[in-house]
């Protein structure tokens, strides 16, 4: 896996070991962060986090913080690998991604966008509880972005800005 574009693109990063983790591939990260556009100044919250490849795309693409929500320790073992590869610092949490949802909203927590990718077979189970707790951290003009499969997407109760599928990847973006 690599770094798809910005000030990091082409750098090599790493995954967690095993069948566990499904990182985002390259080309539906490169093609996610093209219909993004500018994220110069954004804070990012990248929930499910697994490598963190969502969340390092948007650091190498302008955004100045991000944090990274995982609750398996390999998840967070490779995180904090490949910030400390590609040189760059940001907040690395080991938790359920409700319960920091919940935490950060109680602690006035804002992000200009939050990503979404959990593991597809939770996916369709998780979508009412997610689309409660996650506007209530996003900044205004914030944007929630929920990857899945297609076959069973993470249905978000928020207003749709767009919708890509590519191969059995469903790639949604909210509004606030």
């Amino acid at each position: 896996m690599r770094i798809t574009g910005g000030r990091l693109g082409g750098r090599r990063i790493v995954a967690p070991r095993g069948q566990r983790t499904r990182p985002t591939s390259d080309r539906v990260r490169e093609a996610l962060f093209q219909i993004l556009g500018d994220l110069d100044g954004a804070r990012v919250l990248d929930l499910y986090a697994g490598s963190g490849a969502l969340g390092l795309e948007a650091l190498s693409r302008g955004a100045v913080q991000a944090t990274f929500v995982d609750s398996s320790g390999p998840a967070i073992t490779a995180i904090r690998r490949n910030l400390e590869t590609l040189g760059l610092a940001a907040e690395v949490r080991r938790s359920d991604a409700r319960a920091f949802l919940r935490n950060a909203r109680a602690a006035a927590r804002f992000y200009d966008l939050v990503l979404l990718d959990p593991p597809y077979r939770l996916a369709a189970g998780l979508g009412r509880e997610l689309s409660e707790l996650v506007p209530p951290v996003l900044a205004t003009a914030g944007r929630a972005v929920a990857e899945g499969d297609r076959r069973s997407p993470l249905e978000l109760d928020l207003p749709l800005l767009d919708e890509r599928r590519y191969g059995d990847t469903t790639i949604r973006i909210h509004a606030t």
